[in-house]
């Protein structure tokens, strides 16, 4: 299945131009009604806003977006451009503006509103929807920490453990990555230890460029 970008997580970003305040929040979607069900609810919660202007892109195609009364080209435009230049897909913005009494003009607004979804980019981060391979990785407690070191050096992610005689981690490896694992597993436990596959998963990996 054919890798691609979402928003990491949701988030919100605020700043302030020329006394026009700009809200920005940012969501993972994976549906347009769960898209339009974001931008109702920033609607009913910024009801007192003078424009509630948004976008979304959805991976099986759908692309909308809305000025919602700024000028044509100024506010939704913007916004899409932004996630689309990132190849972002799966995501709705909505940038909330509470106009200051100063007009911006036309420039003025396409930068406002695209520094807008910039920022709740930046917040929310990006992760990588791609296919993981699934694994039982069993380890003695002495080895508990080093083993969970080299599963993050491996770029796995370690899920729920279980703790019995032994212990169980439950991790989910980048596609191709678990076989130089076991490698290490085996050398770390001198034999002693062998991983079990239990399926495969398109789920969202780390945030990208997290340290």
């Amino acid at each position: 299945m054919t890798e691609y970008l979402v928003p990491f997580e949701a988030a919100e970003s605020e700043f302030t131009e020329k006394r026009s305040r700009f809200i920005s929040h940012i969501w993972p979607v994976e549906t347009e009604a769960e898209a339009r069900a974001r931008i109702d609810e920033m609607k009913k919660q910024y009801y007192d806003a003078r424009h509630n202007c948004w976008c979304y892109v959805l991976r099986e195609g759908a692309v909308r977006y809305s000025d919602d009364g700024e000028p044509q080209g100024t506010a939704g435009q913007p916004m899409l451009a932004v996630v689309q230049r990132e190849g972002v897909v799966n995501v709705c913005c909505v940038v909330t503006r509470y106009f200051g009494g100063i007009l911006l003009g036309a420039g003025g607004l396409t930068r406002a509103y695209t520094k807008g979804a910039k920022d709740a980019l930046t917040a929310a981060g990006l992760c990588r929807m791609s296919n993981w391979t699934l694994w039982d990785v069993p380890c003695t407690y002495p080895l508990f920490e080093r083993v969970k070191q080299e599963l993050s050096a491996a770029g796995a992610l370690a899920g729920e453990v279980d703790y019995g005689a032994d212990i169980t981690i439950h991790a989910a490896f980048p596609y191709g990555a678990a076989e130089e694992f076991a490698d290490r597993l085996t050398e770390l436990s001198a034999g002693t230890l062998t991983m079990t596959h239990r399926g495969e998963d398109f789920r969202p990996g780390p945030r990208l460029g997290a340290k």
